[in-house]
């Protein structure tokens, strides 16, 4: 591959200097110098290719703290998308069942059926479907509707029978099968990854020739968005299955990095990673992943104080998802393995049942930079944070739920005063605990420039600004997304910023987003350059929309 000259335009390094050169030189698919044009002309091949920039800024590609590739694209190709706005145009119940209908007509009886992204805090009529409403809809076709944060859903008779659940099935730990209070007869409601089973994985009713359909599609979604190295943050056993398969000297597009569900281990480090893992450089095993809790959507994330506005007054401080005991005994084990950890915790209870955990397995196995993560954190504490700062822990902000969710944070969920502080990346800041921020795909689209804008501008979407306080800066917000991101899971020395010697993975921008935080949302991105070749550029006429605006 042929060296690459960058110039005449904004460079943004994310470098420890936040450093802002002339210029770029690339060799192959490794970044080989930056500084000023005139020196690296003076030292670049011949043969080597120029890129005038025109203006633009370049930046490195975005990373996907923490998501769930390639869900999108099983959406997209195989499921009924359910969305309410702002996320799609699902606005009542009657919606929704058509969009079933409609799937159940073009699908062989007895084939499932999968709606998803519904939001019951967005439908008109505020609430999930029931069993007996899709029992309407099909008899004939399992039917499961789960919700837009993965934590709940509603299945049909035929679903609920192939679940293996009846009115006799006892409860879970840290799930729910919903029942009649008055006759005790299942309503289809099941909550909780521990009752959802194989129903509540990504993968769920994916092949493997779906798999590899549905990675195409969200690999150009993300490529389209500027992202070239992304997560998927819950892999089973299954999912692991998948990514396998590929060839160790193939190429996918992207860079991965995955997950394995810690309850997996020690068994699949001894025994699967060493005869099934075929090593293949674009996919790497990561941290291992936990939970403490649920979302605040189902007002399952657990609080230490009632949610503002309880919808279930059994349970006014959402739903524990596992006990204090074996989340010690997880983190024990994962920890003593030398695995890094991602707890997923999105209620200040559920946080401090992992930064407990995580204090215990300190005090008696001491390692340093062991950079355990904390995944949403979106109801920290300043106790919490000062305690995370002392024992190393790293955090991953949802701040898009302050875009799409805040006005119902506001009024329902937390109420004024906790909803000033969801996600609380100022905070972070003050208390110097090194933090990143992500979308949570397909929770929420992956979309970095948006995302950057929900921390720096922290507006609802009704305009409601939630915590003038916890805004952040815009080169906060896109290091936390570049060189944060990399230094969150160990690849610091490989990406995330524009230096010598790492990987030559680029974004260029529309314009330089450190000037006017307000019109961050106008950013776009023209195209995206991996491995030193592009890999996606908008039209010239996209190109020329965005030179005059």
């Amino acid at each position: 591959m042929p060296s690459t000259l960058y110039f005449n335009g904004t460079i943004l390094t994310m470098d420890a200097q936040n450093s802002s050169p002339e210029a770029v030189l690339t060799e192959g698919n490794r970044i080989q110098a930056v500084g000023a044009e005139a020196d690296l002309r003076a030292r670049m091949p011949a043969d080597a290719q120029e890129r005038d920039l025109q203006g633009c800024t370049l930046m490195p590609a975005f990373i996907d703290p923490h998501g769930h590739f390639p869900d999108p694209g099983f959406i997209r190709l195989f499921r009924v998308d359910l969305s309410s706005p702002p996320l799609g145009d699902c606005r009542q119940m009657a919606q929704a069942l058509d969009r079933l209908r409609e799937k159940v007509r073009a699908t062989p009886e007895g084939e499932w059926v999968m709606g998803v992204l519904f939001d019951n805090t967005s439908i008109l009529e505020g609430r999930m479907p029931t069993r007996a409403e899709l029992d309407d809809v099909s008899r004939g076709h399992p039917i499961w509707v789960i919700h837009a944060s993965g934590h709940n859903g509603v299945a049909n008779s035929a679903a609920l029978e192939k679940r293996g659940v009846n009115s006799h099935t006892p409860d879970p730990d840290g799930g729910r099968f919903g029942r009649d209070p008055k006759t005790g007869a299942l309503t289809g409601l099941i909550e909780g990854l521990s009752a959802m089973g194989e129903m509540g994985d990504t993968d769920f009713l994916i092949d493997r020739e779906r798999f590899w359909q549905g990675f195409d599609a969200c690999r150009d979604e993300y490529l389209i968005h500027g992202v070239t190295y992304a997560q998927n943050a819950w892999a089973s056993q299954n999912m692991l299955d998948h990514f396998a398969s590929l060839p160790v000297d193939q190429d996918p597009g992207i860079d991965i990095e995955l997950l394995p569900v810690g309850s997996l281990e020690p068994e699949l480090s001894k025994n699967w990673i060493s005869t099934n893992w075929p090593g293949n450089p674009h996919f790497t095993l990561g941290p291992r992943k936990l939970f403490t809790d649920g979302a605040f959507q189902l007002q399952t994330a657990y609080l230490s104080a009632p949610y503002f506005k309880p919808a279930n007054l059994d349970h006014p401080y959402g739903m524990i998802y596992t006990s204090q005991e074996q989340m010690d005994a997880d983190v024990s084990k994962l920890h003593r393995m030398d695995l890094q950890i991602h707890c997923h915790c999105n209620g200040d209870a559920g946080a401090e049942m992992f930064i407990d955990a995580v204090e215990k397995v300190l005090q008696a196995y001491p390692r340093e930079d062991h950079r355990h993560t904390i995944i949403h954190g979106q109801a920290l504490r300043d106790d919490q944070l000062a305690r995370m700062a002392q024992l190393g822990l790293t955090v991953s902000f949802f701040p898009a739920h302050i875009h799409y969710w805040g006005d119902r944070h506001y009024d329902t969920f937390l109420g004024p005063e906790r909803s000033e502080r969801i996600s609380p990346a100022a905070s972070a800041e003050r208390f110097g605990v090194r933090y990143t921020i992500h979308n949570d795909a397909s929770v929420t689209p992956t979309r970095p420039i948006h995302l950057a804008h929900c921390a720096v501008n922290r507006k609802s979407v009704s305009g409601r600004l939630l915590g003038e306080d916890q805004k952040i800066s815009v080169l906060s917000a896109l290091r936390a997304q570049t060189i944060d991101a990399a230094w969150q899971v160990f690849k610091e020395d490989q990406r995330g910023s524009i230096e010598p010697g790492k990987v030559a993975d680029f974004v260029v921008l529309s314009r330089n987003p450190l000037n006017a935080p307000e019109h961050l949302p106008d950013t776009r991105v023209l195209e995206t350059i991996r491995n030193g070749q592009s890999v996606f550029a908008a039209t010239p006429a996209e190109q020329e929309i965005e030179h005059t605006q």
